[in-house]
């Protein structure tokens, strides 16, 4: 795109404001030498970088970055074996500081969600940090003239010796000029330095008195600065201290120019990586400033700007225009008044365009489209501005010449009042004639005119799209609003009339018009007028839309938020199974560890070992229950002081209702049933239990031939106790049946086999008894006969 032209767009503006947001002079320099995009793909490219780096610098601010200029230079002459100075050095440090900033933005934590795919990472990526060396340079390097005493071991000692030197001397001359016998070949009584020495003020006419080497007189000669004799010496000592610390301080230098030096080539790519950088974040603050967005790039040469505002226009007081062309049709003819807005929605486009294809986001809708143009030719005039048109005929033809020398179907042609200056109707045919010879080349074209002519043209003509700036009857103002599909209208009798113009006036104008100007005016009003009704009728539908998109995405959110806690208690319920599932191993292995010590013991009885093994397995899936119960423990509660047999109350210690069994013993100690496990728990540790709601008379323990006859058998129902004594076979059979209700089971088979029925009636016995037993039987053919009991549960 030509300078001039772009210059007529007020591109440059742009630039400039972009450009003082730079941290460093050298990326200032790029971005007003920016250029516009080779082709569609390097366009989405650079305005992808700029949108994420927007994103970026609005969710995190900017990075603390330092100004540093001409870094390369000291680098480059580094490598050439050149010894840096001090303010070289620390303008290295500066920049090396700079690229450890810009890491750490960009992989902050607020930033690890990314939504831009990693456009940014080859560029951050490439920022090599060398943090050893910036610390170094800062610990050893105080400023631009001053070196650390820390800077080096041998560095600390010559300065340490100096100042000792330099105290001696101090320590005698200040001897000297407080004696007596000194004092008066002395002007003030104070110690200075000459040219490196320390020296005294002696009186010119006692020169004789004071042994020594003059430095320097005063300008009136009165005064005489003497080092004296006994200190000349320790001066030359100081002087040859201050050599070496020199010398210490140039090989310190040369030190850190040869590592300046080895971070060659890396250094060079993360300066240029920190300077595109630096170039991005100010495109960013333009955008943030501008509310501006990235539009999608399409590969023709069409675009279509929604709610595009200029950029150069306080943005609250811009009116957004929709502006687009080159689908339906490649050329906008706008009319209107003047100062009506047509100029601005030429320059708005344009500028827009302009932007877009230097990597710039545009103060438009993120929905806006935008394309490729290889170069956008434009006649405002070169006094032409937004508020203020002042061009001649002379200029505007001087500048179309041109245009038509250059433009072509990659062409963008922005022609503001085509055809102004001269006599009416051969302007606008000249401008038809020009139209049509920039469309036969395939330009895409935007032109403000007031001639009616046009507005024919454009009614009659394929391809060809009027668009008019609308006016305010009642206010006299223009709104500075684009409405396309209809022809902008004069309005000059309605103004006239309006400023109070003579009726008399206005209608003998009316009169001189032609009744096909009538009619032309009359079909623009009844166009105009169709048009605002198809506004509102899009604007409500879109409102609709909205709101439907809006109601669309809470039901969205709502959904994902239930199956997100959903998920959760799954997890947490599985998490629980779990640890349940560890507890009852855990139970079983210790269960089984008593049993076999139980057994052991000799001096137990049978009946004592059964009734033993009877209370570590309740107690035990006592334990295992209380994991189950949703109850939670009561922590404070009333305890009972008495009981009856029968009362239902509540274990406080896990929350879980019980029925006593029997009064307190001697030692307060309760036996309650609790589910289908029978135990002894203090007295203190119960309380009272509400009264429930609906109350349901019992049902009778039954037999029946047929119950549950649809359950299918598994192993997992079923125990084997054939073999095992009559106790064993019903402690086996109790525990199994315990087990079995808090899995939830609601029938079991107990295989006792046939012979004598020793195993049967015991087990009989003691599912009468049972109260987690709802009824039991005997095996029917193909079930096990005889041989099994089959048991439901409550």
């Amino acid at each position: 795109m030509k300078e001039k032209y772009l210059k007529n767009l007020e591109f440059y503006k742009i630039v400039e404001q972009a450009a003082q947001n730079c941290v460093c002079p050298e990326a200032a320099d790029r971005l007003r030498a920016v250029q516009p995009c080779a082709d569609p793909e390097e366009m989405r490219h650079a305005l992808a970088m700029t949108d994420a780096m927007t994103v970026r610098y609005l969710r995190l601010g900017g990075p603390r970055l330092s100004g540093v200029e001409d870094v390369m230079a000291a680098v480059q002459r580094a490598e050439k074996g050149g010894v840096l100075s001090m303010a070289e050095l620390l303008l290295v440090g500066r920049t090396l500081r700079n690229f450890e900033a810009l890491n750490s933005w960009y992989h902050a934590e607020e930033a690890k969600v990314q939504t831009d795919g990693g456009v940014l990472d080859d560029l951050f990526y490439s920022i090599t940090e060398n943090a050893g060396l910036s610390r170094s340079i800062f610990d050893s390097i105080l400023s631009e003239t001053e070196m650390a005493d820390a800077a080096s071991d041998a560095l600390y000692d010559i300065r340490r010796k100096i100042r000792s030197a330099e105290s001696g001397i101090r320590d005698r001359l200040e001897h000297m000029i407080r004696s007596p016998g000194t004092q008066k070949y002395l002007q003030d009584a104070v110690v200075s330095m000459r040219s490196g020495r320390f020296v005294v003020p002696v009186k010119a006419e006692f020169r004789g008195e004071v042994g020594g080497v003059i430095h320097d007189v005063s300008s009136s000669g009165a005064t005489l600065f003497v080092e004296p004799s006994a200190v000349v010496e320790l001066n030359a000592r100081i002087l040859q201290l201050r050599s070496q610390e020199q010398e210490e301080i140039q090989r310190i230098l040369s030190v850190f120019s040869g590592a300046v030096a080895a971070m060659q080539p890396l250094f060079g790519v993360s300066y240029d990586a920190m300077l595109r950088v630096d170039l991005l974040l100010a495109k960013a603050r333009l955008a943030a400033d501008q509310a501006a967005a990235m539009p999608r790039v399409t590969d023709g040469y069409g675009f279509s700007l929604l709610h595009a505002r200029h950029p150069l226009l306080d943005k609250k007081k811009a009116v957004p225009v929709d502006i687009s062309l080159g689908r339906d049709y490649d050329t906008m003819i706008i009319t209107g008044p003047n100062t009506g807005g047509k100029t601005v929605s030429l320059k708005t486009a344009g500028l827009l365009l302009a932007m877009a294809s230097c990597g710039f986001l545009i103060p438009a809708s993120e929905r806006s489209e935008v394309c490729r143009f290889r170069d956008i030719l434009v006649d405002i005039g070169d006094e032409q501005s937004i508020e203020q048109s002042l061009s001649t005929f002379s200029g505007h033809i001087t500048n179309i010449v041109e245009i038509l020398k250059e433009a072509g179907p990659d062409t963008l042609v922005l022609l503001d009042e085509l055809g102004a200056g001269t006599d009416p109707a051969e302007g606008a045919s000249l401008a038809v004639s020009v139209i049509e010879t920039l469309r036969e080349r395939g330009s895409r074209i935007m032109a403000t005119t007031h001639y009616g002519e046009l507005k024919v043209f454009a009614l009659e003509t394929e391809g060809v799209q009027n668009a008019g700036c609308e006016f305010d009857l009642e206010t006299l103002r223009p709104t500075y609003r684009l409405s396309v599909g209809v022809p902008g209208r004069s309005n000059a009798f309605v103004i006239g009339e309006k400023l109070g113009l003579p009726d008399q006036v206005i209608d003998r104008a009316k009169r001189h018009l032609s009744a096909e100007d009538k009619r032309f005016e009359t079909v623009l009003g009844q166009l105009e007028d169709l048009k605002l009704e198809i506004k509102e009728d899009k604007a409500e539908i879109e409102r609709l839309r909205y709101a439907a998109e809006n109601q669309l995405d809470s039901a969205k959110e709502e959904r994902d938020k239930l199956i997100r806690q959903g998920e959760e208690e799954l997890a947490a319920a599985r998490r629980r199974a779990k640890e349940l599932e560890q507890k009852v191993q855990d139970t079983a292995y210790g269960l089984m560890d008593e049993m076999k010590a139980l057994q052991k013991k000799e001096n137990l009885s049978a009946a004592q070992k059964l009734q033993r093994a009877r209370q570590i397995a309740r107690r035990d899936a006592l334990g295992v229950t209380a994991g189950l119960g949703s109850e939670p423990e009561v922590k404070n509660y009333v305890p009972l002081t008495s009981v009856k047999v029968g009362q239902v109350v509540v274990m406080a210690d896990i929350g879980r209702s019980a029925t006593v069994k029997n009064l307190p013993d001697k030692n307060g100690m309760v036996e309650v049933l609790c589910g289908a496990i029978k135990t002894k728990v203090p007295l203190s540790s119960l309380m009272a239990a509400a009264e429930p709601k609906n109350k349901k008379a019992p049902s009778p323990k039954y037999r029946s031939s047929g119950a549950n006859a649809n359950v299918t058998r598994t192993p997992a129902m079923e125990i084997n106790l054939i073999g095992l004594t009559a106790e064993e076979a019903v402690m086996e059979a109790e525990r199994f049946i315990d087990s079995a209700v808090l899995s939830g089971m609601t029938q079991v088979y107990l295989i006792h086999g046939k012979g004598a029925g020793i195993l049967r009636k015991a087990l009989h016995a003691m599912l009468k008894t049972n109260k987690s037993v709802e009824s039991y039987r005997l095996g029917n053919y193909g079930e096990g006969e005889d041989g099994v009991s089959i048991v439901c549960l409550r």
